[in-house]
């Protein structure tokens, strides 16, 4: 027999009166509710009746797109689950249930829905003054069996968030960890007077504000330990973003003594801790190979190339396409997919949540969400680090190209210094480029293809990533170089051309014209105001550079590319000039006049070695 519950709890689930569910029952509005004596039952699956329902149940949904507004930072289970249009990711609990790893870690992207779900999670177990049942019987957990519902309420939770934990000092960092401690002590008051706790003294030293460092340390193994005293069952302990305060460490200059603490703070609390029942961490970076879970044996990593969880962080499509159609934007799949689609993450794939929900909530415009959504200092630290093969990698990416890679999902903020190949891996973990095909390598890492997600990150990444690149193109040499190419300078384009040649680049690398290509792209990518594209058809041949302005004021730009050998300045010439040709004789700048774009500069641009020549036919 179906599950049930009464008037009463359905009244509460709903927001109903209890009168007002009676009634629905005896006017055959709730489908399969049952008289029982002289009240009713009613399947706990059952959904709220709407006001258009008619007498045998059936009705037809003429809810407006606004019915539920979309939770735009909404990190609230609670909130998110009741007043706005939520994703049910409740199946997550399921499959921990099923699976029961006693710490498990999470590594996902910034705003693809780690501390949404952690909030879940902390919801669903935690033993909570009032009921909290409600906020999940009307999801795909609920209709899972009495197993999973038996594990509802049941536990103590300790949940602590360092996602604000932004400080430019040790001292700063501590002391704001050790406030979020201590609002998590008080928020457990029930340990200060119970006579089950033999620690109490310890505990009013923490609230008092009172605690030594080594009592900070020891934080987690004591609360554990009072409320597993208290309750008799172990608590769950939940730490959110864990490695914001590590990230800052490493870039202000206090990583030592972040580690160090961290360590000492997360041994205590789930290393061979019998007052645990399980934990659960997020972050970006693993840090395993840090030490701070050193010995910690029972800890599950599930980062973004592990199959088990890949669907719960993010959207999947049929998420996203059941979204649009509830928003009356059914149409709209195509470009969502073009825009925020992408990502793997383990066997599934996954479109971006945070964009996804403000592309609805803006509309429908498609922009790139994501950008500037965090701090950005680490992208910068990690990208000082690139050397000319990186940066070839790297812009190589935005004509669409592919590159294979070994990447090492522990990888710490210390080794991107001392080996810059491993940039690849903390791009990969944060969100800015996917794994299109991964393979296990022979020492354990994995082999993966890698490339840019979908067009969101394509325009995030010339932001963040490019412009980024100063070591190797300053932004000052690249807003010069977009003045001559935007004014027809031919004469300040190739002497600036020849000096980054000259800085960057050796006589084994100035071989062929794919170099070439790949220098000229990466200059032009740093442009702002433009749509860059690469060998692409246009009139009757493709083109091999093409900028198309974003803006009527700027004009539209094409580049043709020639490479030679032993060519005297008379033959770079000519073969500029043919190479300027040859966008006429193909007729390139078809496509941009069927856009109206009247204002197009055309150059023909020759290399030979270090020395280059630029030919231009101004409109």
């Amino acid at each position: 027999m179906a599950e049930m519950m009464s008037v009463k709890e359905a009244a509460r689930l709903w927001n109903l009166t209890e009168r007002r569910i009676t009634a629905l029952c005896r006017e055959g509005k709730i489908d399969g509710a049952k008289k029982h004596g002289r009240s009713w039952l009613i399947p706990a699956n059952a959904i709220r009746p709407a006001d258009n329902r008619i007498k045998n149940g059936i009705y037809k949904k003429k809810q407006r797109p606004a019915d539920l507004p979309l939770p735009v930072g909404i990190s609230d289970y609670r909130l998110a689950s009741t007043e706005y249009y939520y994703v049910d990711k409740t199946m997550m609990i399921k499959d921990f249930i099923d699976e029961r790893p006693m710490v498990s870690l999470f590594t996902r992207p910034r705003r693809f829905g780690k501390t949404l779900n952690m909030d879940m999670i902390r919801t669903f177990f935690e033993k909570a003054d009032k009921d909290t049942s409600g906020c999940f019987r009307d999801k795909k957990i609920w209709r899972c069996g009495k197993k999973y519902r038996e594990y509802q309420g049941r536990y103590p939770v300790i949940f602590l968030t360092f996602k604000d934990v932004k400080k430019d000092t040790w001292e700063e960092t501590y002391d704001s960890i050790v406030q979020i401690i201590l609002l998590e002590f008080k928020r457990h008051a029930e340990l200060n007077d119970s006579d089950r706790v033999s620690d109490k003294d310890y505990y009013r030293k923490v609230i008092g504000g009172k605690a030594t460092r080594n009592d900070m340390e020891s934080s987690l193994m004591m609360l554990t330990k009072m409320l597993h005293d208290h309750h008799g069952t172990a608590p769950v302990l939940i730490i959110d973003e864990y490695d914001i305060p590590i990230q800052q460490g490493y870039m202000r200059g206090f990583y030592d003594n972040v580690i160090l603490f961290m360590r000492n703070l997360f041994s205590g609390g789930l290393k061979d801790n019998r007052h645990l029942s399980f934990g659960f961490l997020t972050g970006i970076l693993r840090v395993s190979k840090e030490s701070i879970f050193s010995g910690l044996n029972n800890l599950k990593i599930n980062s973004v190339l592990d199959n088990k969880y890949s669907s719960y962080f993010g959207f999947t499509s049929d998420e996203v396409r059941e979204m649009a159609e509830y928003y009356g934007a059914a149409d709209k799949f195509e470009e969502i997919c073009e825009w925020y689609d992408g990502y793997r993450f383990g066997g599934s794939d996954i479109f971006n949540p945070w964009s996804v929900i403000n592309y609805f909530s803006n509309g429908c415009e498609p922009r790139a969400f994501w950008q500037s959504t965090g701090s950005n200092d680490i992208i910068g630290e990690v990208i000082s680090q690139a050397d000319q093969e990186i940066y070839d990698r790297l812009t190589s990416l935005i004509k669409g190209e592919t590159f294979t890679t070994y990447i090492d999902t522990g990888v710490i903020y210390p080794q991107i210094r001392n080996n810059p190949s491993t940039i690849y891996s903390f791009l990969l973990v944060a969100g800015y480029l996917k794994a299109v095909r991964t393979s296990l390598s022979f020492t354990g890492d994995f082999l993966c293809e890698a490339a840019l997600p979908n067009k969101e990150i394509s325009f995030v990444y010339k932001k963040e990533i490019l412009q980024k690149l100063e070591p190797v193109i300053p932004q000052s040499t690249s807003a010069a170089i977009q003045e001559a190419v935007c004014s027809g300078d031919s004469f300040r384009l190739r002497r600036m051309i020849r000096m980054l040649l000259l800085q960057s680049a050796s006589c084994h690398d100035t071989v062929g014209e794919n170099f070439y290509h790949g220098f000229v792209l990466g200059l032009c990518a740093l442009f702002d105001g433009f749509y860059t594209t690469s060998n692409r058809e246009s009139g009757f041949g493709r083109y091999d550079i093409q900028l198309r302005p974003k803006d009527d004021r700027l004009p539209g730009i094409l580049i043709e590319l020639k490479a030679g050998k032993d060519c005297s300045e008379n033959d770079l010439k000519r073969l500029s000039e043919a190479a300027l040709q040859q966008i006429e004789e193909k007729k390139y700048d078809a496509e941009m006049k069927n856009l109206g774009i009247k204002t197009i500069y055309k150059y023909g641009v020759a290399f030979c070695g270090k020395n280059a020549e630029v030919t231009v036919n101004e409109p």
